[in-house]
């Protein structure tokens, strides 16, 4: 019998030179420094390099060390500790004909949650050891657990409770029916942040790909996951947000933002004008390529960044411009400011400009049947079942991932009577080439609702208006 336990990864109390080393009898194999270990990447192969050095002195099997993917960091006695990311690595070493992992105990239910991998939990080094045919006694320790969080049971938000807005809540519909990007204006207590909330409630479930997507970054940023929830994400960073904490970053280990843990989901951004300038304008690249590049000296680092955007705002700093009944203390100069606070640019990515008024009574609502979140789900499914169809044998699913050139050019390009209208506002300047496309878009989603088979001259007139406040 041999003792394991002097090829873990540990920090020298004798010599003050901070490093890290794998001890072998009186040797001594550099492995990393300090500022690496427990914090970067060589934490999560940690196992494997140690699993290295034994299959390089012969304690194991090396045709049992090379069939298996190790993954988990090592405590100084020797046991496994539970590694951030864990997830969307046992993806990808299933997707690389590598299905056979072994990770640590605290990361078992995570790393089991990937269909086709061959996961086994360890508590040890020694354990590992003997399983790759070492001649080693196993102790008998208690596993390192898993980080720990509190239940947080999901807020059910109907689209019910929201009290009059029915033209806010046919524009929510089309968002979600289109996967649009969508800017809300409109004075405090109109209602803006009740609808957002509401907007993941009539999104469809996640499929399995994209749940195991949002697990995944959820994994990378250090959350604990034990199942898949088909609930699409919401994230509301405050407005005070920096652009690292909404796009993400780190020196030494890529964390995911706000923009990453939203993919498949939604992104809502309240006060938007209230934020910094550079910081929205960071969203302008991810709106059209759906995913982020972090660049560092060391790594670059890519994450999905396929999210819904809304933005809310108020008319101006006090908040009464234009409300019937207000009395707005902010002067015309500072009104234009505070409007264009929001680039020209990004509010080009944006599909639908809605336009929220206070309620003026409740009497004109009593008594009215809402519309529910269930009937509204409903329909934005009708709608994309629709739109799948149609763009069956392409890349794209939703109606806002269509490239603009196929939906001018391609087999379902609009009849030039249907698009009349957004030709003349082209050539008057009311949209960019971008905007056109954008407005396209919407008319598909428009039309998918009302069941057409293609958009009608009303459909993209419908689709104008929501994007430019324009009445074709």
């Amino acid at each position: 019998m041999w003792d394991p336990s002097p090829y873990v990864l540990h920090r020298p109390r004798v010599f003050g030179d901070g490093r890290h080393a794998l001890h072998r009898g009186e040797s001594d194999r550099r492995v990393a420094s300090a500022s690496d270990v427990g914090t970067g990447p060589i934490a999560t192969i940690a196992l494997a390099i140690a699993v290295a050095a034994l299959a390089t002195d012969d304690r194991v099997r090396r045709s049992s060390v090379a069939a298996v993917v190790h993954l988990g960091e090592l405590g100084l006695d020797g046991r496994l500790r539970p590694v951030a990311g864990v997830l969307p690595a046992v993806r990808a070493a299933v997707a690389a004909g590598r299905p056979r992992v072994i990770v640590p105990w605290g990361n078992r239910e995570e790393a089991e949650l990937v269909v086709g991998a061959e996961v086994r939990a360890a508590v040890s080094l020694a354990q590992v050891a003997a399983w790759h045919g070492a001649e080693v006694e196993v102790p008998d320790v208690a596993p390192v657990p898993g980080a720990t969080a509190a239940p947080v049971a999901a807020e059910e938000l109907d689209l019910v409770d929201v009290v009059g807005q029915q033209d806010a809540i046919e524009a929510l519909i089309v968002a979600a029916a289109g996967g649009h990007h969508l800017l809300m204006s409109g004075p405090p207590g109109a209602g803006k942040t009740m609808l957002a909330r509401r907007l993941p409630g009539i999104l469809p479930p996640l499929d399995d790909e994209a749940a195991l997507e949002v697990a995944s970054v959820r994994s990378l940023a250090g959350e604990q996951v034990t199942r898949l929830d088909r609930r699409p994400p919401f994230e509301a960073p405050h407005h005070s947000a920096s652009t690292a904490a909404l796009i993400g970053g780190g020196s030494r280990v890529a964390r995911p933002g706000a923009i990453a843990r939203a993919s498949r989901g939604v992104l809502f951004i309240d006060e938007a004008t209230e934020a910094v300038a550079s910081t929205l304008d960071a969203l302008r690249q991810p709106l059209e390529q759906g995913s982020i590049d972090i660049h560092r000296a060391g790594f670059t680092a890519r994450f999905p960044a396929r999210f819904q955007l809304v933005l809310a705002k108020n008319p101006c700093p006090c908040g009464e411009y234009g409300v019937r009944g207000g009395d707005c203390t902010c002067s015309p100069h500072l009104i234009r400011r505070y409007a264009q606070r929001l680039s020209g640019p990004l509010l080009d990515r944006i599909d639908i400009d809605l336009k929220v008024e206070r309620i003026a009574s409740i009497a004109q609502t009593r008594g009215a049947d809402g519309t529910t979140s269930a009937a509204a789900r409903s329909r934005v499914l009708a709608a994309r079942a629709r739109s799948r169809r149609r763009l069956e044998g392409t890349p794209w699913k939703v109606n806002v991932d269509v490239p603009g050139v196929w939906l001018r050019r391609g087999p379902c390009a609009f009849d030039s009577a249907a698009v009349r209208s957004l030709d003349v506002a082209l050539q008057r300047g009311v949209l960019t080439l971008r905007g056109y496309d954008r407005v396209l878009r919407v008319a598909w989603t428009v039309a998918d609702l009302a069941g057409h088979e293609r958009p009608t001259a009303a459909d993209v007139g419908r689709a104008l208006f929501l994007k430019k406040g324009v009445v074709a």
